[in-house]
């Protein structure tokens, strides 16, 4: 146990009402061209800003009684955009990639010579170790241990990143962490979820402007 992050004295509340709406960074260079953006630091397009603040817009009725931002710019720079006043969760950092940090998986896949996922076949040692999905998951729990009780209060929202929102939802729901590869998110899109009738539910997911007419290759 990290003593930056202890567990709570109390377990989470059982089917607390409070919404937990996910949001995804606006868009990047890196996200644009499908590139694998995991603790490499860089800003939001001009279209990634304005769909920062269209998420802004889709959750401006909501009540928060807790925000959180991943500390990376993308995240921070959209909580900023779309009017939320977030506090930092380092925890909230993206899949570390590792060796397979700013590679497309089309590149990665051709190198191979098989069908690569990194949901499926996992990471390599890079400029920095890389994680597996497990591990991930690991921090996404840490996360829902400080957000379940605050939902209790009220809606909490979630600003980070893809793989990491996908991975932190198929937690809540109590799926194994592969199943964040069965989801896929936008950049800018908003997802909602809560509990229905004691269990954890989908209520809205990866809602934008815009309906997406593929999925997101980042």
């Amino acid at each position: 146990m990290s003593l930056d992050d202890p567990l709570p004295d109390r377990p989470a509340p059982d089917n607390p009402q409070g919404n937990l709406v996910l949001i995804r960074h606006g868009e990047t260079e890196w996200s644009k061209s499908g590139r694998h953006t995991g603790l490499t630091d860089i800003p939001l397009t001009a279209r990634g800003e304005d769909l920062a603040r269209g998420a802004g817009r889709l959750v401006a009725r909501y009540d928060f009684s807790l925000v959180l931002t991943s500390p990376l710019e993308r995240a921070r720079r959209t909580a900023e955009l779309a009017g939320l006043d977030a506090q930092i969760d380092p925890l909230m950092v993206e899949w570390d990639y590792g060796g397979y940090e700013g590679r497309t998986t089309r590149d990665i896949r051709a190198e191979l010579g098989y069908n690569w996922s990194a949901f499926t076949h996992g990471v390599i040692r890079g400029a920095t170790p890389g994680e597996t999905v497990e591990e991930v998951a690991a921090r996404a729990s840490r996360v829902l241990n400080r957000v379940l009780p605050a939902m209790v209060e009220g809606d909490v929202a979630l600003v980070a990143h893809g793989h990491f929102l996908r991975i932190l939802t198929a937690v809540f729901l109590r799926m194994a962490p592969r199943f964040g590869a069965q989801i896929t998110l936008d950049a800018g899109s908003v997802s909602v979820l809560s509990y229905y009738r004691e269990q954890p539910a989908i209520v809205s997911w990866n809602y934008g402007l815009v309906l997406p007419l593929e999925p997101s290759e980042s």
